[in-house]
């Protein structure tokens, strides 16, 4: 027998899932979270639901809102089921369900003015979690169209300047923009792109802004496969739950938070969020050890035909490349972590990429790589240059990298990209079999990394065995220190 989720059926779910401890009538709204993906399910809103099981800060509800034809499709899933969702934690040694209920609305795609007055809504003044990503960039189209017509936005960003002029002109208190995302310094990054945007139709609203709201850094990590047909139907199998949207996710989880919130927000101790002073060296730690790791193991998985992450760890090269990589040349450059070992956290990156039962994807590790690789991997490459030290592997990470975007594996098996900028990408690795430099000179991914005759030099030569060798071949070469051209 299986249910449809919704809150008429949760007694039923209860026979196979956790569900809340709380009554979701006694829930009011305090948050506004744009962007109501896997990721924010299985991670913010979990820890909220935990804090809500204690019984306390049930006024911080979760509104969804989005301004993607994405988020429409997400909401018309949820609102279906109450706005609940169905979490399948998986670890290497258990797997466990639980039915989530912090969300209570996600607010119509396109309905501006309720986006607005709900963000100027005095009932919901204690945290907003707003997700983010890229640097701001005043002459993409979007932003200057929001520039134009600041009271009718068509980005998260504008919808943040708007909602906080409409704080500031009822004379309330502004709400906290809270990030929960991977880009470094995910506050600052915020704080720049409200700001500048606010400038381009007011400048002295722009400087409200900079002296009256909070843009608090933080550091968010859990594992989060996309939900497919296969995730519905374990659901549906295994736990008797009918979702049409549920999360599958990893059992680890972590949330670093600087503690900054003037305004007021949830005791999100209590569920087991750190709220420290500083997130730098913990988001150092993760973005170049995590997401550097994934970013690493990524394309040469890809050209070996590899699909499954933990399919990738359980290859022998591909394992040792990666701590080989991480031990001698990403780990020495990242500063001490407050109460962490380097060592033993890298230890546990590794049996959370070896988890065979998260069914996380290459394809997914791959994708983006223009965005990622600027923010993973060479950082660390530009840390270590700048120290006058060597960069065999993450030279060699970058080439894999380009290797990729040639378009087939080493078998010679089509590759489809998920990169925004895929067809310049393809077009400078087609260039670069000839002429290494071609790739290089993508001066919006590679910077000043690329001037560095080093680099060039090891670059060049990762490329030329890659294609003269194969990537099975070149990983043995590099654990066996003959990959360096001397």
């Amino acid at each position: 027998m299986t249910c449809k989720l919704s809150l008429a059926t949760l007694d039923e779910a209860r026979k196979t899932a956790a569900i809340p401890a709380y009554s979701r009538a006694d829930l009011s709204a305090g948050i506004v979270h744009f962007g109501v993906g896997n990721f924010h399910r299985a991670h913010q809103a979990v820890y909220l639901d935990d804090l809500f099981n204690t019984g306390t800060d049930h006024d911080f509800a979760i509104i969804g809102a989005g301004v993607l034809p994405s988020d429409a499709v997400m909401r018309e899933k949820l609102a279906a089921q109450d706005f609940l969702t169905t979490v399948v934690e998986q670890d290497n040694n258990r797997t466990g369900a639980r039915v989530t209920g912090p969300m209570i609305d996600i607010l119509q795609v396109g309905a501006t003015n309720t986006i607005i007055d709900t963000l100027a809504d005095p009932k919901t003044e204690g945290g907003y979690f707003i997700d983010a990503s890229g640097s701001f960039n005043p002459q993409h189209p979007a932003i200057a169209e929001d520039g134009k017509n600041p009271a009718a936005p068509k980005t998260v960003f504008g919808f943040i300047v708007a909602g906080l002029k409409a704080r500031r002109d009822k004379g309330l208190q502004p709400f906290t923009v809270m990030s929960c995302d991977n880009i470094p310094h995910n506050g600052k990054v915020t704080k720049n792109a409200v700001v500048g945007l606010a400038a381009l139709s007011d400048p002295a609203f722009a400087n409200w802004i900079g002296a009256n709201v909070a843009f608090p850094n933080s550091m968010v990590d859990r594992i989060t496969p996309a939900t497919g047909e296969r995730e519905r139907t374990i659901a549906r199998d295994d736990f008797g739950i009918e979702d049409n949207w549920p999360v599958f996710c990893e059992e680890f989880k972590q949330w670093v938070m600087e503690d900054n919130f003037p305004a007021g927000r949830p005791a999100l101790e209590k569920a087991g969020v750190q709220f420290v002073s500083d997130v730098a060296p913990y988001e150092h730690m993760k973005i170049r050890i995590l997401n550097g790791g994934h970013a690493a193991i990524a394309y040469p998985a890809a050209l070996l035909d590899i699909h499954f992450v933990h399919e990738a760890m359980e290859h022998p090269l591909i394992r040792a490349f990666l701590a080989k990589l991480e031990n001698e040349e990403i780990i020495p450059v990242i500063p001490p972590v407050p109460d962490t070992n380097l060592a033993d956290y890298f230890a546990l990156i590794e049996r959370r990429f070896l988890n065979p039962k998260i069914g996380d994807t290459i394809p997914r590790l791959a994708q983006d790589g223009s965005n990622r690789q600027p923010k993973f991997i060479l950082p660390s490459t530009a840390d270590r240059l700048a120290r006058g030290e060597d960069i065999v592997g993450l030279s060699l990470v970058s080439a894999l990298w380009c290797r990729y975007f040639q378009g087939t594996s080493d078998s010679g098996r089509e590759i489809a990209f998920n990169d925004a900028s895929a067809e310049r990408l393809q077009a400078a690795a087609i260039k670069a079999k000839d002429d290494p430099m071609a790739f290089l000179a993508l001066e919006d991914i590679f910077g000043a990394v690329a001037e560095s005759e080093l680099f060039r030099k090891r670059f060049a030569h990762a490329l030329k065995t890659l294609w003269q060798e194969g990537t099975a071949k070149t990983l043995q070469l590099y654990l066996d220190d003959k990959l360096a051209e001397k």
